[in-house]
């Protein structure tokens, strides 16, 4: 059950096709230079065609676009999210500055390169390309890595990586073209399992991360279990869920089940089940 697929053969191709997608227009120039922009802006600064897009299949958090270039030379304001660039076709020398530094190299298919958010970057390149772009929002790297850590996250910083290379990283990205080129079924929960695969593998071997507060000994603080028994206490007429309680702490609801756990020896669904009980036995 998929939509039409420009990667497809005739033979798998069925006589009652539907229309092809409409691929995404490029905005308006904006007259002025941006303090960030978002990925849908990009072609502004670096022209190019579009060959495929998840615009239209309300992905969350994570997005794609395949690009054709030709060899320019650009300047990038600081984009909202983070990009993988994965060449596709074509071989080319690569210039880029980024952080006040120039790197030089050969990109060639089966190489990546990375940009964190909200970073300046200058790029030079003289041959035609094909690339895939794949963009992950930075709340999704901020929760995931709080989860991992179990701490709140400042800001998380990839690698000045220009011409990687990372089998995993590859199939992840070649799934997440393919999906948007051939959606199917569920696409949208499969895309984000392939970006919580790719955000967590990112953060094991390209990110550095900066946390706001210091290392947890794995238990919540008094401060923490009485802000969070205030929360629960206001909203035990309603519906209490564990993501609304760790977003009270500023974790991810794993990591508060853990904590919680730790500190107390009963699971989230347990602890406002014993709140409950003592609010049932206060009005009695």
């Amino acid at each position: 059950m998929r939509a039409w697929c420009p990667f497809a053969t005739l033979s798998t191709r069925s006589t009652m096709l539907p229309a092809p997608r409409r691929l995404p227009s490029i905005p308006p120039h904006p007259g002025v230079r941006p303090s960030v922009i978002t990925h849908e802006e990009l072609p502004i600064w670096v022209p190019g065609d579009i060959l495929c897009a998840s615009d239209d299949l309300n992905w969350k958090g994570v997005a794609q676009r395949t690009y054709r270039y030709r060899g320019q030379d650009v300047e990038i304001p600081p984009m909202v999210c983070f990009m993988i660039v994965r060449y596709e076709a074509g071989q080319t020398p690569m210039d880029r500055q980024f952080d006040g530094r120039w790197t030089r190299t050969v990109c060639a298919p089966g190489n990546f390169s990375l940009l964190s958010s909200v970073a300046d970057s200058h790029w030079h390149w003289n041959e035609n390309i094909d690339v895939s772009h794949v963009y992950l929002d930075d709340s999704l790297l901020s929760r995931v890595a709080g989860e991992l850590e179990g701490r709140v996250v400042d800001q998380v910083e990839l690698h000045d990586g220009l011409a990687g290379s990372d089998p995993v990283v590859a199939w992840l990205t070649d799934q997440l073209k393919h999906e948007a080129a051939c959606p199917g079924v569920g696409g949208a929960l499969y895309a984000e399992a392939l970006s919580l695969q790719l955000t967590v593998h990112l953060l094991r071997n390209y990110a550095v991360c900066r946390f706001r507060d210091p290392v947890r000994d794995g238990r919540l603080g008094a401060a923490d279990m009485a802000r969070l028994r205030d929360y629960i206490e206001a909203h035990l007429s309603g519906s209490l869920s564990l993501e609304d309680m760790a977003r009270v702490l500023g974790i991810g609801p794993w990591t508060l089940n853990r904590q919680l756990r730790a500190t107390t020896g009963e699971s989230a669904y347990r602890f406002v089940v014993q709140c409950r009980i003592e609010r049932a036995r206060d009005l009695v």
